[in-house]
């Protein structure tokens, strides 16, 4: 005969909860976002002068790097190689391939006008999500799920680039395009940054640490070609791509100018709360050390220019207030170091999606100011 002991008995009168009643004092979001609210973050951008400034940059970057796994990371020989060149009207679209580590090969498009100039400034046009890659930056059309991309998020920027006068780059990030991993195939527009990231994280490295890396080994090509205007390179990405911007241009100075398009906002809202959003987004201790503004301040004094669509909904529940938060940290940065006209916010009327209109002109006006001395 089974015996009930006093305190099962006990137990046995507690009320129960009733069904449909809410479970959520049983849920561990509330606490880990007040857990975020704790955290000192050591990192965060304080600086009140130049020397303050710099001494800040140097140590954040070497924390970043380690925490990101950059650190981790092997040069190689680039061994560049021409796989395929297509011509069109106003360009020659060149498939290229190079390594950025001694197991590692990236492809990419090089966009080159057609118009007989010796040199020209460059740019490294990355892609987002729902891309397929480089394809929808450097305008394939030809291939209907892209064109579909390019005609929701004005995703093409690649071109518009390169009928602007520069010399572009469309690499491929680590899990997308040419380099998607086996768990996407079938889905040109998938990526495969949660089976990555789910297998680098415990190696010590991340999505984000590959992808800084991999522009950065692009740059040591590029700086190698005799096509291209000696330090006047920029970078430029939408969504995944303004993240791949944010930490290539804020862990190498060789980045001379950079548009992030539809990637800055409190990571409090748009990424621990919105804790379904790409696995690339996320660093192992990150939070605990600064917030998405500190790493852009990093970027200062070169030209920056955040690109924000009012009713982008990766800003936040507080919206466009959760992005000032941020663009304010930057902001600051320019000012003690005396460059505020250098930084500039364009906020559109808009949802994600590349808007352009006010970051193509400033390409212009920082990477080809120089361009005639060059020639």
């Amino acid at each position: 005969m089974c015996c009930i002991i006093p305190d099962a008995m006990k137990l046995m009168k507690l009320p129960l909860i009733k069904q449909g009643e809410s479970m959520e004092k049983y849920m561990a979001a509330p606490y880990l976002e007040k857990l975020f609210d704790r955290q000192k973050r050591p990192l965060s951008f304080n600086a009140r002068n130049e020397k303050e400034f710099n001494q800040w940059k140097q140590k954040t970057r070497k924390k970043l790097k380690q925490l990101t796994g950059y650190s981790k990371f092997e040069k190689t020989n680039p061994a560049p190689k021409i796989n395929e060149i297509v011509e069109f009207e106003n360009f020659v679209r060149i498939h290229m391939e190079i390594k950025t580590e001694p197991e590692i090969v990236m492809p990419f498009y090089v966009l080159k006008p057609k118009d007989n100039k010796k040199k020209y400034p460059a740019i490294i046009a990355v892609h987002g999500h729902g891309s397929g890659g480089k394809y929808a930056v450097a305008g394939r059309k030809d291939i209907p799920e892209i064109a579909e991309a390019i005609k929701k998020y004005n995703y093409d920027y690649g071109i518009q680039f390169v009928e602007n006068g520069f010399l572009v780059f469309c690499p491929d990030a680590r899990g997308f395009g040419e380099r998607q991993e086996k768990w996407a195939k079938g889905n040109i527009l998938a990526s495969s940054c949660l089976w990555l990231n789910n297998m680098a994280i415990p190696l010590g490295i991340t999505v984000a640490g590959m992808w800084a890396w991999d522009i950065h080994r692009l740059i040591d090509y590029i700086q190698t070609r005799e096509d291209v205007v000696k330090n006047q390179i920029g970078c430029a990405g939408l969504s995944g791509g303004g993240l791949q911007t944010l930490w290539a241009s804020a862990l190498d100075d060789r980045i001379k100018c950079a548009v992030i398009s539809g990637y800055m906002y409190g990571y409090k809202e748009s990424l621990l709360e919105m804790c379904t959003n790409c696995s690339c987004n996320y660093v192992p201790h990150l939070y605990e050390y600064l917030d998405m503004g500190d790493i852009a301040a990093l970027i200062a004094p070169r030209p920056l220019l955040i690109e924000t669509g009012t009713r982008d909904p990766l800003n936040g529940k507080s919206g466009l207030k959760n992005v000032y938060s941020q663009t304010s940290i930057i902001k600051n940065a320019y000012k003690i170091l005396g460059r505020e006209k250098m930084f500039l916010h364009d906020v559109f009327e808009g949802e994600h999606r590349w808007h352009g209109e006010k970051a193509i002109p400033w390409v212009k006006k920082h990477l080809l100011k120089n361009e005639e001395n060059e020639q």
